[in-house]
């Protein structure tokens, strides 16, 4: 396959030019040309004239041909086929496997173990997809939190309610593994070849109840509305589970809790499981006008059909600490993301059309691990006691705190809604956010949103509306494994994931668990 990239398209031009344009760069007459398609397709919105860059992939009727155009031009690259060779081990599995958690890392963790051959049993203790909207719907409307039932769990995760953003920074040739799953299951052809690209939650909702019923078609068991209270364990070795709904047998364990259950890491740290402290970020959510952000981004383009709604990405570093924007929703909605009672949590959701007036985005501030004396417990206790700070700031039953963003820069706490209306469902009390905050940690988020303002026209705009607190944009903890991906305390123990503090996002998560499911795979033969 040749990939030639950097193919511009203007906004009026059709994709299919981009395949002409493509054949003329590499050089190559058309009748050699067996099959093209879109590989990638960006916005270039530099210097205020947006315009379309693409990656055409080739491939020619005689394949031997393709080798001759290695280093014909910068732009021209000859790849390979990615296979996933994956060869099952010799070892007898000590006892049945065990996937805990349906989030990204565990969904894909059960359905490689289910391909294999190794029927694996997953326990999720929130409910199944259908059940689990509802009680997310009822508490957007009454303020009555399931502790069960909620946006961090149940079928999908965190995940579910969310962007549904597929962007990553990692670079690893599972990610396209994890893409051929999620189309196989139903996701927008589009996700091959969007540089950014993203399914949203009102179709990621349906896609993983797909991969779910492809885990039970290949052997494997989902047992929701079953909580994971404790492991047996004899001499550090994992011999069964303890369970809300009884004893399980088990032999491997893949741990995919997620970064919410704190619980299960206090009974792991008193089980004698090593945990440590890991970096993690906190500050708040930010709205705006999508129609503004569009106009900082494409200028006189803006409101262009062939363009997508703007999306951004901001960093600085404030005074020694990292500031940025995380889990931007172009066209979306901030939502009520609690799973404990007495703490407000937000986050960001949008669904596939991102459709919504308003985008939204966190803005937080980096934490290290130094600041808790790289006790995890600590860590996780900062960030309860800021959700439960909110929580009364907003006057209770999950009213969220709120300003708008000259009043938190002037340390006033001012919310006077004017053109951006908050999205948060369970309304907004107008606070001083940066007074729940640590004051060095205001500090840094008011710096770096005046730097953002200077980089991105409107983004400092007095009426953007700031809603808090967003506090769990990764774990707090990680569980350190070995390099096979075993737990370094418990054998028996595969944890991976978001929870265990390896990855951030649906696609790191979905390739951790692919990850750790082969790591299994290679070292037992199924039962």
């Amino acid at each position: 396959m040749i990939l030639v990239h950097q193919v511009r398209l203007g906004l009026q031009e059709p994709l299919q030019a981009a395949t002409d344009k493509a054949i003329a760069q590499l050089g190559c007459p058309p009748a050699q040309v067996e099959k093209t398609y879109l590989h990638k397709i960006s916005v270039d919105a530099r210097r205020g004239k947006p315009h379309f860059v693409c990656t055409v992939a080739l491939t020619l009727r005689e394949r031997e041909k393709e080798a001759c155009y290695v280093g014909v031009d910068p732009s021209v690259q000859v790849a390979g086929t990615l296979v996933y060779k994956c060869v099952t081990g010799s070892r007898p599995l000590p006892g049945p496997v065990v996937v805990c958690g349906l989030g990204p890392a565990g969904l894909f963790a059960a359905l490689e173990l289910a391909e294999a051959g190794f029927f694996p049993r997953v326990i999720e203790r929130g409910p199944e997809m259908h059940k689990r909207r509802s009680a997310v719907k009822h508490f957007e409307e009454t303020g009555e939190l399931d502790t069960e039932a909620n946006l961090q769990f149940g079928e999908g995760g965190a995940g579910t309610f969310s962007d549904g953003k597929l962007t990553t920074r990692i670079r690893d040739p599972l990610c396209q593994r994890v893409m051929e799953h999620l189309l196989q299951a139903g996701a927008p052809e589009e996700i091959a070849y969007r540089a950014k690209p993203h399914i949203g939650t009102d179709l990621l909702q349906e896609i993983f109840v797909r991969l779910r019923n492809r885990i039970v078609e290949r052997g494997g068991k989902i047992c929701f509305e079953t909580k994971l209270t404790g492991l047996d364990t004899e001499k550090d070795a994992l011999r069964g589970l303890l369970t809300d709904c009884g004893k399980l047998p088990c032999g491997v364990l893949v741990l995919a809790t997620g970064h919410s259950a704190r619980d299960v890491y206090g009974w792991l740290h008193k089980g004698e499981t090593v945990l440590e402290a890991k970096p993690f970020s906190v500050g708040f959510r930010i709205e705006h006008l999508q129609s503004e952000i569009d106009k900082g981004l494409y200028h006189e383009a803006a409101g262009h059909p062939a363009l997508p709604p703007g999306e951004y990405q901001l960093s600085a570093k404030v005074e020694g600490r990292g500031v940025y924007t995380f889990c931007m929703c172009p066209g979306g909605s901030v939502v009520a993301a609690a799973s404990e009672p007495g703490g407000v949590v937000t986050n960001g959701m949008s669904r596939h059309a991102r459709d919504g007036k308003n985008a939204n985005s966190a803005v937080v501030a980096g934490v290290s691990p130094a600041e808790f004396g790289a006790d995890p417990f600590r860590a996780m206790a900062f960030q309860k006691t800021l959700e439960e700070a909110a929580y009364a700031a907003g006057g209770g039953r999950f009213t969220a705190p709120a300003c708008t963003l000259d009043g938190f820069l002037q340390g006033e706490g001012v919310l006077h809604i004017g053109r951006v209306q908050p999205s948060y469902p369970r309304g907004v009390r107008g606070a001083d956010l940066g007074a729940l905050l640590p004051g060095d940690i205001t500090e840094a988020l008011r710096g770096g949103l005046r730097l953002f303002g200077r980089r991105l026209p409107g983004f400092d705009a007095k009426e953007a509306v700031l809603t808090g607190l967003e506090t769990r944009t990764s774990s707090a903890v990680r569980i350190p494994r070995d390099e096979e991906g075993q737990s370094l305390s418990t054998k028996g123990l595969w944890p991976c994931g978001e929870g265990a503090g390896y990855a951030g996002g649906i696609m790191s998560a979905a390739v951790d668990g692919i990850r750790t499911a082969r790591a299994i795979i290679q070292t037992f033969r199924p039962d």
